[in-house]
């Protein structure tokens, strides 16, 4: 009779539960694994062998027969080495384990039978509870991960050593993990330490309120950079459920730190312009997120906009809109979440230095500047919803004894404003203004004669697209919210105009 032990994989974020099946029986010695298992796991019996015979444990001389179900689901990786010999040690009686389907074990093993971490850990234990497991076996290194799960009992061991004392004498208790308060998560960059710049600091205000994509542009070393650096400070941290999806995405990417439980601080994200298209996406051959993903519930700061590939910045059309993006290679599809802010950063000219105040003047001509400009195209633009010139100070304004707000001040005003949003949003099963629909924004985002008047005036003059207009109409509501605006107010629209500064591939 077949014995069996419950374990998981995971596809993208989601766990499977999988049933590893061990029967032994008479016949040639030979050790065989079935169930659409990847070389990873097709290797562990050599590990597996080997961790046995170290433990002080009997490897059966007989044919051993493993199948992972259900058989048509690929597995990926190396957490089938614990149940597998879980699953033989059982089957030849060396061990017993009277309620084993009460139990999820999962990890990998080294030929001293030590647990070693596994990648997506926490997808895992999220599917056990879902499937009224509750109790989870798991290497010590996967711990805070796993324990940060609500209703999971984690017994974390070093060893197969242990998991058999365990199973046989129950003599450990789940591990408690203690949660991180906010107050902990602190930050070592503030906003106080940007001099100047208000005009600036309220766009990003703004954008942060809405969760709105924002473009800043201006000479170099006016402080961009260090500007998108600060705007995780202003934005409130990610609830339970926030924080267990990027947590689960961090966990199989294997990008979690182990002495990290849940990451309750939005992510940002910072890649170089010399990215892939696939490195910003996700894919590959184990169709791993990519920064986009890794950016979910955070920021994704492009810095030096455009010096980024443009067919690369151009794959950034549909997440912008859906929030998701869907991955399909040949050897499957995969479904990573990725509502995230998008931060750019850029120079408005090859030298830098177009409009600026400094002494040093633009020495580009105006095709340069429209062949410059050309990487970002009118689609990619129509997604962004703040532009926001950062020039460069004057001395008098570096050397101001004035001193600038803090992050905590902001942070208070945004806070209160996504505050309204998850309120007014609370049936539609969104969460800030930037994700409105046309039904939404018809809803929330009506306008009297004279504000609509001269969204009309504005519209026909530039010649507008429809995102574009709603683009405003969105952003002119998320600035109602900050002002404490029950309904959209003239002075509303005409400081969202202001943050059109895009309009044909020219800075107006």
């Amino acid at each position: 009779m077949a014995v069996k032990i419950n374990t998981a994989s995971y596809v993208g974020i989601k766990g499977n539960i999988v049933t590893v099946e061990v029967d032994i029986c008479n016949g040639l010695p030979s050790f065989n694994i079935v169930g659409l298992a990847n070389t990873a796991i097709k290797e562990s019996k050599e590990r597996v062998r080997a961790a046995i015979v170290n433990s002080g444990f009997e490897f059966p001389v007989s044919k051993i027969t493993v199948n992972l179900a259900p058989a048509d689901l690929k597995k990926d990786g190396s957490l089938f080495d614990l149940p597998v010999a879980i699953g033989i040690l059982l089957a030849t009686e060396q061990v017993y384990f009277k309620d084993v389907e009460k139990y999820l074990l999962m990890g990998e093993l080294s030929l001293n039978g030590e647990l070693k971490k596994i990648q997506g850990a926490l997808p895992l234990i999220i599917e056990g509870i879902e499937n009224n497991i509750n109790n989870f076996i798991v290497p010590l290194e996967n711990v805070k991960e796993c324990s940060s799960v609500k209703k999971a009992n984690i017994y974390p061991l070093n060893n197969l050593k242990q998991v058999i004392n365990y199973i046989t004498y129950r003599d450990l208790m789940p591990y408690e993990f203690e949660e991180v308060s906010y107050e902990k998560l602190n930050y070592n960059v503030d906003f106080k330490d940007v001099v100047g710049q208000e005009s600036c600091k309220r766009a990003i205000e703004i954008a942060a309120a809405g969760n709105h994509n924002i473009l800043m542009f201006g000479p170099p070393g006016s402080g961009k950079t260090m500007i998108a650096e600060r705007i995780p400070t202003i934005l409130p941290k990610l609830n339970y459920k926030e924080a267990l999806e990027v947590t689960k995405i961090y966990s199989v990417s294997g990008n979690l730190d182990k002495e990290l439980g849940l990451i309750y601080c939005r992510p940002f994200r910072n890649p170089h312009h010399t990215i892939s298209k696939i490195s910003l996406v996700g894919g590959g051959n184990k169709l791993m997120p990519g920064e986009i993903s890794l950016a979910h519930n955070g920021i994704l700061f492009l810095d030096e906009i455009l010096e980024f590939k443009k067919n690369v910045l151009e794959v950034l059309r549909q997440p912008l809109e859906s929030k998701q993006i869907k991955i399909s290679r040949m050897n499957g599809t995969v479904c990573y979440p990725a509502n995230f802010m998008l931060v750019g950063a850029m120079n408005p000219c090859p030298c830098g230095f177009y409009l600026s105040k400094t002494s040093k003047e633009c020495t580009c001509s105006d095709y340069d500047i429209k062949r410059y400009l050309a990487k970002l195209s009118g689609p990619l633009l129509d997604r962004i919803d703040v532009f926001t010139f950062v020039n460069s100070l004057s001395y008098k304004e570096i050397n101001s004894k004035i001193s600038s707000e803090s992050s905590e001040n902001m942070r208070k005003r945004v806070e209160k404003a996504r505050k309204l949003q998850l309120n007014r949003f609370e049936k539609e099963n969104i969460y800030y203004n930037s994700d409105m629909n046309g039904k939404l924004i018809k809803k929330y985002c009506e306008l009297d004669d004279t504000s609509n008047k001269l969204l009309e005036k504005i519209y026909t003059k530039f010649g507008l697209s429809n995102r574009a207009y709603t683009r405003i109409l969105k952003l002119a509501r998320t600035i109602a919210d900050l002002n404490e605006n029950k309904n959209i107010l003239k002075q509303d629209i005409i400081e969202a105009l202001q943050y059109r500064k895009f309009i044909n591939n020219k800075i107006v």
